[in-house]
């Protein structure tokens, strides 16, 4: 269909890159299924009206589906711990230990842990951006994290 892109177009300015293409099927799928279609004199507006339904329905699902879950977490109790002096001491000697224990990875797995978990580079783009293979990117991740469980874990 000549529409494609134009819809790809359409929906990628209002909903993540993930879901475009599930919503350009979901117009195609409407546009077959319609019982007696209208004549249509206009596809493309006829196309965009559906597409701007298609939009709609899937907010208010959305919303619904945010309700539901706003309902069901409010069932739960969740204990807030009390912010104390002593409290606040000890998260900061944690985060200082965990501030050391990155300092310390070798210097190729802390910029790519960095990368990865602080400025939340897939580990895709850091290997393109550093000329390494996905894999090689994954091993420095996997490494650090083990490394750090590790130096965490020791008094």
């Amino acid at each position: 269909m000549d529409h494609v892109p134009a819809l790809r177009r359409y929906f990628s300015r209002r909903v993540s890159p993930a879901d475009v293409e599930d919503l350009v099927q979901e117009v195609l799928l409407r546009m077959q299924v319609t019982r007696d279609p209208p004549e249509i004199q206009h596809l493309d507006r006829y196309l965009f009206r559906v597409a701007g339904s298609v939009l709609t329905d899937r907010v208010r699902r959305g919303a619904v589906r945010q309700e539901r879950l706003h309902d069901s977490l409010q069932d739960f109790h969740y204990p807030v711990e009390e912010r104390t002096p002593e409290r606040v001491i000890l998260d900061q000697e944690a985060l200082e230990q965990v501030v050391v224990a990155i300092e310390r990875l070798p210097t190729r797995t802390r910029e790519i842990f960095v990368l990865h978990r602080f400025e939340e580079m897939t580990c895709a783009s850091i290997a393109e951006q550093l000329g390494l293979s996905v894999s090689a990117v994954e091993k420095h991740v996997i490494t650090a994290l083990a490394t750090l469980r590790k130096k965490l874990k020791e008094p």
